[in-house]
């Protein structure tokens, strides 16, 4: 038997729905009730009830309960139940078996386990008071942390990235996540089942993201479902109003298409081609369109500069917004793509300057069949490209196919106006091909006529000049070889003499040599002789006994 005793039956309203209840066991399942029905035990309580923060189904789920009867929770309606539980005070200090206890065992084993569960939480709050109870109660963070680090397990969750047609394939290859092949067993054309993120409030959307970008999420897979969030919440259908967009079901002005583009820009990254610049261009024009913040445009606008040199000319033909805007092209929005794009230029490539040089021609040759765009504004549209061409080979054939369609759609021109529209022309930068063109063009004014016919003649005669020097060239080199040739020959000659000469040399040293020996030899063996013949001559006895004498000695004579 209950312990509590209120005799009289409770009739509740909740979104216009009336609920008949017994007070026993409401007060036995909320201290909050209990509470109530002690204070008040008599009187007719509807009015004090009809204040409950909470719809008519999940406050039949509280009822039942506490009838005893069997409970359904879903992700779709367990963070709405928890609240109405810690509402009424339906906790563990109130009652050991309570409803609060049994929905946070839901949502901590079935909910946060999973990416689905955890986004169709998300998606089931529907108004601020529920939102405020959820985020006091650390559900929302609970949600949030687990897509969270889901995404990081998978970055698949968040789609394919999109691939940039400039970058290189197989870096981008490399750079994709590789799913896991468990999720791929035995499918053949296998497609991710998952809800996707973009169907978030932006309330729930740019916080997880932000914790995302802090946990350092590839930029590409971040980006691409930023783009995947504005074709969802931003981009605009042709036969869509705005009124019809201001009356849908969400009604968040959080939301709203103008403050969702902003969002997207603070959280897109800065990195080169995780986007192709056209569907950043896509993004800058709706951010026009719908009167975006400056530094909302503005952002976009460096993004599309950085990467400038990835672009074609349709990314930069934005079209002018508003009633004022005479002009078909946002000429003064493509200027300061430019000037973010040189500013952030390091010089180390000049394959960059040349493509920009030549986007900024095509750009020019598209703007000029504009039948609006104004003299001014094509002058300093023509000097911007020229600028763009500085520090390349380029020629000013660009310009000049640019000014021939302008004077072609401007018919009704003066010869003072299209002379000044031609002194951007430098006309001793044409190609001989444009000279020969512009010299027959009847739309250009007299005095440039002159002038390109004038560089005309000066290509000719250089023309001429090369080709008479080359045969002068090729006969001048013919005979330096065969010098050359000549030269070589009578040094290998020259070579071959001093060789011999350095032998004879050799031969006749040694003959010296001998020669010299032999002359002393025969010197020595002839005063040996002539000493052998004096002896003999002096009477010597012999040579075995040189100390003898063979003439005797005389007796001497005394005279008497």
């Amino acid at each position: 038997m209950s312990r509590y005793s209120f005799s009289k039956d409770v009739q509740v309203i909740v979104g216009g729905t009336p609920f008949n209840l017994h007070r026993d066991l409401l007060a036995a399942r909320s201290s909050k009730l209990c509470k109530l029905f002690k204070e008040n035990p008599d009187e007719d309580l509807s009015h004090l009830l009809s204040d409950i923060p909470t719809s008519p189904e999940i406050f039949e789920i509280m009822a039942r309960f506490c009838y005893n009867f069997q409970v359904n929770f879903t992700p779709e309606n367990v963070i709405a139940v928890s609240c109405l539980a810690c509402y009424l005070g339906m906790t563990e200090a109130h009652s050991p078996h309570n409803l609060l206890n049994k929905a946070l065992s839901f949502f901590e084993h079935e909910v946060i386990t999973g990416w689905n569960e955890s986004i169709r939480s998300l998606k089931a709050i529907d108004n601020p008071t529920l939102l405020q109870q959820a985020v006091q109660l650390g559900l929302i963070d609970g949600c949030m942390d687990s897509i969270i680090n889901k995404a990081l397990d998978n970055p698949l969750l968040l789609g394919e990235p999109i691939k940039n047609p400039v970058l290189d394939d197989d870096d981008e290859h490399e750079s994709v996540y590789k799913p896991n092949a468990k999720r791929q067993l035995f499918v053949l054309d296998w497609k991710s089942e998952d809800l996707s993120l973009t169907s978030l409030h932006l309330q729930f959307y740019e916080p997880i993201i932000r914790g995302m970008i802090q946990c350092k999420m590839g930029s590409n897979y971040i980006a691409s479902n930023l783009y995947q969030y504005a074709k969802r919440w931003v981009f605009l259908d042709p036969k869509e109003t705005d009124e019809e967009d201001t009356s849908s079901s969400e009604g968040d002005c959080s939301n709203s298409k103008r403050v969702a583009i902003e969002a997207i820009e603070r959280l897109l990254p800065h990195d080169r081609g995780v986007l192709p610049c056209a569907l950043l261009s896509e993004m800058l024009q709706y951010a026009t369109v719908l009167e975006a913040s400056d530094n909302c445009r503005d952002g976009f606008e460096v993004r599309i500069g950085r990467q400038l040199d990835m672009a074609d000319v349709n990314d930069l033909l934005i079209p002018s917004q508003g009633y004022s805007k005479e002009e078909k092209y946002d000429t003064e929005c493509v200027r300061r793509i430019l000037k973010h794009f040189y500013h952030n230029f390091t010089g180390k490539d000049q394959c960059g300057l040349n493509l920009v040089a030549e986007l900024v021609e095509d750009f020019l040759g598209e703007v000029a069949n504009d039948i609006d765009l104004k003299k001014d504004s094509f002058t300093s549209l023509a000097e911007m490209s020229i600028a763009a061409s500085e520090g390349t080979q380029r020629t000013s054939d660009g310009i000049y196919r640019a000014i021939d369609i302008y004077l072609n759609k401007h018919k009704y021109l003066t010869e003072s106006e299209r002379e000044e529209i031609c002194a951007v022309l430098e006309c001793n930068k044409l190609s001989a091909e444009a000279c020969e063109h512009a010299a027959q063009n009847e739309r250009l004014p007299v005095r440039v006529a002159v002038q390109v016919l004038f560089v005309g003649q000066l290509h000719l005669r250089e023309t001429i000049t090369k080709e008479v020097a080359v045969p002068e060239e090729r006969s001048k080199k013919s005979e330096e070889d065969d010098e050359d040739e000549k030269v070589m020959g009578e040094l290998e000659k020259m070579s071959s003499k001093v060789m011999e000469l350095e032998k004879e040399c050799v031969v006749m040293r040694r003959e010296i040599q001998r020669g010299y020996m032999r002359k002393s030899n025969k010197i020595e063996k002839e005063k040996t002789n002539v000493w052998r013949e004096m002896k003999r001559k002096l009477g010597c006895i012999s040579s075995l006994n040189r100390n003898n004498c063979h003439v005797k000695k005389k007796k001497k004579v005394h005279p008497r």
